[in-house]
């Protein structure tokens, strides 16, 4: 028998009365933190909500039994990195599922403790069974994670791009105030950071900035970081000591094989041979040497006579329909990346992710979790994780949404 789909949080599973009615009675006025950030994070009091999200067990499991059935046919091997591909998917389904088994039974084993402990009334047993129901716990934030960051680019390495935005000489220095932030970020997690471009402000600071990092999830982990952070504090370059409000923003993208498969079907070419024009007299050619190419799904269509060998002529229309479909394929990637700078808001007031108060108070506050610390100098420093971890976990402020 399959266990059931894992979709409750452990605690849920262990609640009875007496504990329901100890937290019944705690103040409202903020919501507890997600199970990750650590404890001196706080979730702001117009509250949160977490997309719990299913681990897709069920579809994990016919996949593999898929593969393998593939893997059973005889010509399972006449495509080799298909082959390998398929195999390498399914190891990571079968890690998957062998990890949600295990933590199911985990789940099974402490529900079973806990109610012998209630039974027995012993409180040595019931300290046992928390025990297994934190482990339990991890394992389910584990879970989690893995599902979090299961995109097609999440394991890829990131290049992060800081730009300044209003606020002149002072967001500049607020940008090389970020820019390093997220390199010790990099650092912390043991990432390779390589400096790639540095555009040095008028006075102070930086007008842009970026640099690729390369590890494991780093564009996973980077991409929640994506949009404009805002400062608050006062300005170390105004000789009133006035209060200032600065902006940069974070764009993060993933690191990709830049090279491009031209993969085309001969189902989708349709190849004429005729003979090629010519002076006339003994030039003229008595064999259907020319060739014309017509690629169907796009209309574009290859014609070539110069050479008296049809197999020379065919080669080179060939080399040319590849050419002319990478330069569409290239014109298609660029309309998209010109559709996402047309979508991008301004470096400006109203659109930040994350607001950064030194003055006159200190907090950092995520305006997308709600998630916020007094910790401001440690955040600065990179410790980041408190607000990059339940972003991605899907802990979103329900009062106030924030375009991701």
């Amino acid at each position: 028998m399959r266990p059931p789909p894992l979709s409750t949080t452990v605690g849920s599973l262990f609640a009875r009365p007496r504990r329901a009615a100890t937290r019944a009675n705690q103040p409202s006025g903020r919501s507890p933190c997600p199970a990750r950030p650590p404890s001196d994070c706080q979730a702001s009091s117009p509250g949160w909500r977490r997309s719990g999200g299913r681990f897709d067990i069920e579809r994990k499991r016919d996949r593999t039994a898929e593969i393998a059935r593939l893997a059973e046919d005889p010509g399972f091997w006449g495509d080799n990195q298909r082959a390998q591909g398929l195999l390498k998917e399914k190891a990571q389904l079968e890690a998957a599922v062998a990890a949600f088994d295990a933590t199911f039974r985990g789940l099974e084993d402490a529900k079973a403790l806990d109610e012998l402990a209630e039974e027995a009334r012993d409180e040595g047993a019931r300290q046992e069974a928390a025990g297994h129901a934190a482990d339990v716990e991890r394992r389910v934030g584990a879970l989690e994670f893995q599902r979090m960051l299961s995109g097609p680019h999440d394991r890829a390495n990131a290049i992060v791009e800081v730009k300044s935005g209003a606020g002149g000489t002072e967001a500049m220095d607020w940008a090389a105030m970020l820019y390093r932030m997220l390199v010790r970020y990099c650092e912390r997690k043991g990432w390779e950071v390589e400096p790639a471009d540095l555009v040095a402000g008028e006075e102070a600071g930086i007008s842009s900035a970026s640099f690729i990092a390369r590890g494991e999830y780093a564009f996973g982990f980077l991409k929640a970081e994506k949009g404009v952070h805002r400062l608050v504090r006062i300005s170390p370059f105004d000789s009133a000591a006035r209060r200032q409000t600065s902006f940069a923003a974070v764009d993060v993208t993933p690191e990709v094989d830049d090279d491009i498969v031209v993969d085309i079907k001969e189902s989708e070419v349709r190849i004429d041979t005729y003979r090629s024009s010519g002076a006339g007299g003994q030039k003229v050619n008595k064999t259907d040497s020319a060739v014309r190419i017509t690629h169907l799904p796009t209309g574009i269509v290859v014609a070539v006579q110069n050479e008296r060998s049809q197999q020379k002529n065919r080669s080179v229309a060939w080399k040319i329909l590849r050419s002319r479909l990478y330069d569409l394929e290239e014109k298609k990637r660029q309309a998209v990346r010109e559709a996402e700078e047309a979508q991008k808001k301004d470096i400006d007031f109203g659109s930040q992710i994350r607001s950064y108060v030194i003055h006159p108070y200190r907090m950092v506050k995520d305006l997308r979790t709600g998630v916020e610390t007094g910790k401001v100098d440690d955040v600065l420093d990179g410790e980041l994780d408190q607000f990059i971890e339940p972003y991605l976990l899907g802990v979103r402020r329900t009062d106030r949404p924030v375009d991701d």
